[in-house]
């Protein structure tokens, strides 16, 4: 049973979402206190977190930071705020997707499948250790290490490396890129695929492998491999 961690102030509006979630057989857990919501989170020890921008004392774009410093647990944002600012924030911050409310329930719980999937069961009969660049990607564990050391990389930036290095010497579209990440793409822009395909190129270059990532403009992106940078 996936344990859900539902980080939502207006009581109301947090018991219709726990009882609809218990139905679906997740485990709900709620915040005592707004003022220590890692203390809570670590006690717990989720397996996804849904969580409101708007709380008392900080927002919850602060606690999506303070999550990422030291863990991959897929995120999702549930707010009624609208700004395309704001769903380019959570991502920037590696939220794994954002439901504007009001919303439809189905709409919720599909999204939780889709994001639980993804993380947990993608590629459970596919090869978990790749060579590329003379590095190993290692999917299981969300790590890239070469010679030059180690990196962990979020939920969203493996996927996206991962489909990527499948379609290896190749232009993958940015569409494929974002219907290959959210099922439901109404909530994702072009926007905020750069933002995650830029934030893993920064990440890929602390050990120098940013380059081998590359952008086709007005095509989509291209990971290639060392040998070809050198042609």
């Amino acid at each position: 049973m996936f344990k859900i961690l539902l980080i939502e102030d207006d009581a109301n509006l947090f018991d219709e979402i726990r009882e609809r979630l218990i139905q679906w057989e997740y485990e709900v857990f709620g915040i005592q206190d707004f003022g220590n919501v890692m203390q809570e989170y670590t006690v717990i020890q989720p397996d996804l977190v849904i969580i409101d921008i708007q709380l008392p004392r900080f927002d919850g774009f602060h606690w999506c930071r303070m999550i990422r410093t030291s863990s991959n647990i897929p995120i999702i944002f549930l707010s009624s705020r609208d700004h395309p600012s704001d769903m380019v924030m959570s991502m920037q911050l590696g939220a794994d997707d954002y439901i504007q409310k009001p919303f439809h329930f189905d709409v919720l719980i599909a999204k939780i499948q889709a994001v639980l999937r993804r993380v947990y069961n993608y590629g459970s009969e596919q090869v978990e250790v790749k060579s590329w660049c003379h590095a190993t990607v290692d999917y299981s564990k969300n790590i890239v290490r070469n010679e030059l050391g180690s990196i962990e990389l979020t939920k969203n930036e493996l996927y996206i490396l991962r489909v990527l290095i499948d379609h290896k010497n190749n232009i993958v579209s940015r569409e494929k890129l974002i219907q290959s990440l959210w099922d439901d793409e109404r909530f994702i822009s072009d926007n905020t695929l750069t933002v995650n395909v830029n934030r893993l190129r920064k990440r890929l270059d602390e050990i120098n492998l940013g380059q081998f990532i590359l952008t086709k403009v007005g095509q989509g992106y291209m990971a290639i491999e060392e040998e070809q940078f050198h042609v």
